[in-house]
């Protein structure tokens, strides 16, 4: 029986954005559950316990209390050591139905405490294998029957007299998760107000002389003209920067929202602690250099006095509002304002961003510099800025991932919204290839975090310089309605260089129309040539390059326009400004308008337009052709509906986590799953396989080969020991055999040359000829799992021809699955061949992600190989690796 009381407390954000911890109720607790409901008013008692008793509150307690036993849990919400709910499941130890009950502290009603215990009740409960709760209310408890209505999942009612029987299904579907996450960015948007909205900011260890890191802070509020209550403590100065100094956080005159800690790294717990007695509710540490329990104390100060945390070890964060004016960093300048949100782990990167954004007139909204990110991250200010009503793009550069199941539904809502570009960090396994032929070998980080940056619509780029080129153009210009580009320039060698950038980065040049070359020759001046590119000359004119870029926009067969200058002679001497011709806009222009100018000394600038707008300007062709294609591949994005993860029939999930806890039971340190117990995994799942049987003696294998013979009498022996993960590459695989006497031979051989290790045979009919494929899962300990999919057999090691997304795999996902490998033509009928059943090729990749879903122990899972024909998908070899994981809810709503 599984001991839920020694389960980790978890910290949440209850709906007004303060911090409360939930946890499972010990013994200790008794008092204070009693004193819960002691306290409560009669009328709240009647309710609760349908009548009023002086025993009520004792029985409780004694029940929630009393020894673990089977099918029993009970949460405690608590505040500051304070008991504010409690939340209880009791299924009696069997079946897939429990009862629940949830009792909120007198006068904390409309907080979300009773929403917050449920949603972590129904989280355990599924990994419980409990599919519903059932409730008993009176019909007049509109609080707990609006609780229930609210929750997002599906919930029926019968009513018995003055009573309400409820049940509740816990599907976890994207209505549910789509409620738990509204829920969620709601309570996090206010607990981040006290962080970038301060009504009083209060400096700590801001030094009298130059060079403190305090006192640089303290500077930037000042004289970035903060607007509302400064302060700064010091025990030995009344005044400094003309900003009133008090000894201790509890001597100022008003509790500050905001504390910036920049006080050496042994002061900093007990700096925190006391801003969390004193009321401070968010801090700011630039402080560097905390050791593992300073680190603690800080968080256990955080979490319960309910505090948010920027840090430690960054560069500080602003926000731009003129109304507020706050920017607390030690940056060189202070960020010009604007519609850029930047968030980043780098200070250095943070400080370039900054910069760069502030120099091309695009600004910042606000800015957050998460250093080592114990709290605020990344998805935190993804939902700030959605809602903040100024942010127009976000930029992020981040490290790692708390959550990134999390992340990528967060990200893929507000990309809807806005651009999300990111710095791909880290990309220290891009020339690493598979190994071997696992699917672990195959999965790099790398790839892990492509897959999370496709799928949620998140724009990833290289390098800082080519984040701030996209962000220039997506700030400026509209999106391409697809990969066409017209290139116009006055230099034939400078028209050549933008081709190939854009042929290189994915980009097409098409023809231009005998109607578009005979309009554009009679703009131009003689010796022009209208092709792609169009060459206009070193002789054209301001007007003509000005007429000639109209028409190209204007044109349906272009869907953006790069113009390439370079500065001359010719074009001085007659006093024409080209690049005026670029910016001269009349009209709106429905696609973007770039240009390149190779003299230009910035690598990206905005030049104002006459419409009031921008037009960006690359140094580099390369810089102009990187940022059209990610503008061409966020409309892609943003023209395909949302995907949806289908359902599925033929699966037994239940029966699935059997075979799985059997094994485990079997296996305490996990391993590689048996034949017998690898097939009836994937049958839980309806997987297709090849017809098989396991044999032990020589005779067994001729008796099975006899009954999986086909038409043409050969069937496979392969050999099996645990561990065994290549066949071939042990030679452990016997192909074509015929008659009773080879299936003897090889049978006698494996014996022989396996001895010690061979603990019997597969064998299986010999497989018709079809398309060689390969596809696998792994989990990753951050991201969770992750679907792999390529060419297979013996070539899948030396091509590594893969794609890879994470699950649980939208109908969108998989289509993006079979597609993306290079081997992806001979799927669709290359050469006149026909296609393969693509069908139930999406239906064996929904099957892998949905296992994987389901069962947080399946380490790794490789099919390889699978065999696609026109007539169906079958998997002629897997392999299952189990270890014992406890499940973990990803969408669970709880602070970091």
């Amino acid at each position: 029986m599984t001991d839920h009381t020694t389960a980790p407390p978890v910290h949440a954000l209850l709906a007004d954005g303060t911090t409360v911890c939930i946890r499972p109720v010990a013994a200790a607790d008794h008092e204070q559950l009693q004193g819960l409901y002691e306290e409560m008013s009669p009328e709240n008692l009647r309710l609760r316990f349908f009548g009023a008793s002086r025993r009520s509150a004792e029985m409780a307690a004694d029940r929630a209390c009393a020894a673990p036993h089977p099918g029993y849990r009970a949460l405690l919400a608590e505040r500051t050591g304070q008991a504010i709910g409690l939340a209880e499941y009791d299924s009696g130890g069997a079946g897939a139905e429990a009862e629940i009950s949830i009792a909120v502290a007198e006068g904390l009603h409309h907080r979300g405490v009773g929403t917050l215990l449920v949603e972590h009740l129904v989280s355990a409960a599924r990994a419980e294998g409990i599919t519903s709760f059932t409730a008993d209310a009176l019909s007049e408890n509109r609080e707990v029957l609006r609780l229930f209505a609210d929750l997002g999942l599906r919930i029926g009612r019968r009513f018995e007299g003055p009573e309400v029987r409820c049940t509740i299904a816990l599907d976890e579907d994207d209505t549910y998760l789509s409620a738990v996450e509204e829920r969620g960015r709601a309570a996090d948007i206010l607990s981040l107000s006290p962080l970038l909205r301060p009504q009083a900011v209060a400096v700590i260890g801001a030094g009298r002389k130059p060079g403190s890191v305090g006192r640089a802070v303290l500077h930037h509020l000042k004289a970035g003209g903060y607007t509302r209550r400064l302060f700064a403590v010091n025990p030995a100065a009344t005044s400094l920067l003309g900003v009133p100094c008090h000894p201790s956080v509890s001597a100022l005159p008003r509790t500050p929202d905001l504390a910036v800690v920049a006080v050496p790294a042994a002061a900093v717990p007990a700096t925190a602690e006391e801003c969390g007695k004193a009321g401070v509710r968010a801090l700011l540490v630039v402080t560097a250099g905390l050791d593992a329990d300073q680190a603690g104390a800080l968080m256990a100060a955080c979490r319960t006095y309910g505090m948010r945390l920027v840090g430690p070890n960054c560069l500080g964060l602003s926000n731009t509002d003129p109304q507020l004016s706050l920017d607390a960093t030690f940056a060189a300048n202070h960020p010009r304002p604007g519609t850029a949100g930047v968030a980043v782990q780098s200070g250095g990167v943070g400080i370039a961003l900054l910069d760069g954004l502030s120099r091309l007139g695009i600004g910042v909204s606000s800015f957050a510099s998460l250093g080592d990110k114990y709290d605020v991250s990344g998805n935190d200010m993804l939902q700030w800025w959605e809602s903040d009503g100024r942010t127009r793009l976000a930029l992020l550069h981040l490290e790692s991932f708390g959550n990134p199941r999390a992340f990528s539904r967060t990200a893929r809502r507000v990309a809807r919204r806005m651009p999300v570009l990111t710095v791909d960090a880290g990309r220290t396994d891009a020339g690493r290839r598979a190994a071997a032929s696992h699917t672990a070998a195959a999965a790099t980080r790398t790839m892990t975090r492509a897959a999370l940056f496709t799928q949620a619509g998140i724009t990833a780029t290289r390098s800082v310089g080519e984040l701030l080129d996209t962000a220039a153009l997506l700030h400026s210009q509209p999106l391409p309605a697809g990969p066409r580009i017209a290139i116009v320039t006055n230099a034939g060698g400078a028209g050549v260089l933008a081709a190939d950038a854009c042929a290189e980065a994915g980009l097409t040049l098409p023809a231009p129309t005998p109607q578009l070359v005979d309009d554009l020759l009679a703009l131009l001046p003689d010796g022009a040539a209208a092709g792609n590119p169009v060459d206009a000359t070193a002789a054209v004119t301001e007007d003509q390059l000005a007429q000639c870029i109209d028409r190209l926009v204007r044109h349906g067969d272009a869907d953006a326009v790069l113009v390439a200058l370079v500065p001359t002679a010719v074009a001085a001497a007659t006093g024409d400004d080209l690049v005026r011709a670029v910016t001269r806009v009349s009209g709106p222009r429905p696609k973007p308008v770039v240009a390149v100018r190779l003299e230009q000394a910035l690598p990206v600038e905005l030049l104002p337009a006459t419409d009031g707008g921008t037009v960006p300007s690359y140094a580099e062709p390369q810089a102009a052709a990187r940022a059209l294609a990610h503008a061409v591949h966020r409309a892609e994005w943003l023209a395909r509906p949302a995907g949806t993860v289908p359902d599925l029939d033929g699966v037994d999930t239940a029966r699935a986590r059997s075979v799985v806890e059997s094994f485990l039971d079997a296996h305490p340190d996990g391993g590689w799953l048996g034949p017998r117990e690898c097939a009836a995994l994937l049958d839980c799942y309806g997987t297709p396989q090849s017809p098989w049987a396991w044999a032990e003696t020589e005779d067994d294998a001729v008796l099975a080969a006899d009954r999986l013979r086909g038409a043409d009498g050969r069937v496979v022996m392969k050999g099996h020991w645990p561990g065994l993960l290549h066949k071939t590459a042990e030679h452990a695989v016997h192909l074509d055999l015929r008659g009773d006497s080879q299936v003897r031979a090889a049978f006698r051989d494996l014996e022989t040359r396996f001895a010690g290790l061979l603990t019997g045979v597969v064998l299986q009919p010999l497989a018709d000829r079809g398309t060689e494929l390969f596809a696998g899962v792994v989990q990753d300990e951050v991201f969770g799992p992750l679907v792999l999919f390529g060419l297979g057999g013996t070539a899948t090691e030396v091509l590594a021809d893969h794609a890879a997304r994470l699950a649980p795999l939208t109908d969108h996902d998989v289509h993006d699955l079979i597609t993306a490998p290079r081997c992806a033509p001979l799927l669709f009928g290359a050469d006149g061949a026909r296609p393969v059943d693509l069908e139930g090729l999406e239906q064996l990749l929904l099957r892998l992600s949905r296992m994987a879903s389901d069962l947080p122990q399946l380490a790794e899972a490789d099919f390889n190989p699978v065999l696609a024909t026109p007539g169906g998908v079958t998997v002629l070899d897997a392999r299952v690796r189990l270890l014992p994981r406890t499940p973990h809810d990803p969408y669970l709503r709880r602070l970091r």
